[in-house]
């Protein structure tokens, strides 16, 4: 039981020490969610123009988008999501 808590121990210890050594990048990117809510009007449109190519897909998302009474760019993330998986 001793050689258990041992080296339950040391995992522990090993996990701290390597995750005080994992770099945090000092430019961190925003995500691609955090992108397309900031998107303007003219990207967006072009999204919408391509995405509305498949009809069926377009108008389940958009209304997935409404179900959830996702709104202006709030719904932008959503949309692009559903439309690239």
């Amino acid at each position: 039981m001793k050689n258990l808590a041992f080296i339950v121990a040391v995992l522990a210890m090993g996990a701290g020490v390597a995750a005080a050594q994992t770099p945090v990048s000092p430019t961190a990117q925003p995500s691609v969610m955090t992108k397309v809510e900031n998107w303007t009007t003219k990207q967006w449109d072009a999204a919408k123009a391509e995405w509305a190519k498949d009809k069926a897909k377009w108008a389940d998302c958009q209304q997935q988008s409404t179900d959830r009474k996702l709104t202006g760019q709030k719904s932008w993330s959503f949309l692009y999501t559903c439309m690239n998986t």
